[in-house]
């Protein structure tokens, strides 16, 4: 269902817009007066609030929920199932794994809940592992990675890798090997080899 009109708003009031050579899969609702690039991706059941701004060549899983005024960069993955609410800021090139829950509600049994929302910002290149979940205004770092199933209830600086409840850091992004031994690259670099650049990462 594309273009559905915002409560108290009227149907046509509000444009919605999709670039090009995107894929909108079944179930998935997107609501008018929100801005989607080209080369989108959506699975299946997904929901796109009003007044959300997306990329070009992102992909939002199956299941997933991006609430209204939301701003997501380009080539940004959320996996299965990911809740991102209003006011959160995902910039290019971050990761969501399955089921990552973002929160922005303060003080959630507060009569002035709504009032005292606080988004949380995802830094280029970080990545959200399976499970985990954001509390209100934390912001991760440029390259950082989080653990499966953290706690995240404090600012995670860049290239920093945070595991646990709550989550605590282990380390640096740039220092991590994989089972060969290949330095993780927590954001693709240059470099030259036999005489020509290659991207690494």
């Amino acid at each position: 269902m594309l273009g559905e009109p915002a409560r108290g708003r009227e149907p046509g009031q509000d444009r919605l817009t999709i670039g090009a050579h995107g894929t909108i899969r079944s179930h998935t609702v997107v609501y008018a007066g929100s801005q989607i690039g080209s080369r989108v991706q959506t699975g299946h059941g997904v929901l796109i609030r009003e007044n959300t701004r997306i990329g070009d060549d992102c992909s939002i899983g199956s299941g997933s929920v991006v609430e209204f005024a939301v701003n997501i960069g380009d080539r940004v993955r959320l996996h299965s199932q990911c809740f991102v609410p209003e006011y959160s800021i995902l910039e290019d090139d971050c990761w969501l794994g399955p089921r990552v829950v973002i929160t922005n509600a303060r003080f959630p049994a507060s009569r002035r809940a709504k009032d005292t929302l606080q988004g949380v910002r995802i830094c280029r290149f970080a990545k959200v592992g399976a499970n985990a979940t954001l509390l209100p205004g934390v912001v991760i770092g440029r390259g950082a990675l989080v653990g499966a199933g953290a706690v995240v209830t404090r600012d995670v600086p860049a290239d920093t890798v945070v595991v646990g409840n709550p989550a605590r850091p282990v380390g640096r992004v740039s220092e991590l090997q994989d089972e060969g031994g290949l330095v993780y690259a927590a954001e693709p670099r240059a470099t030259v080899e036999a005489g020509y650049v290659r991207t690494a990462g």
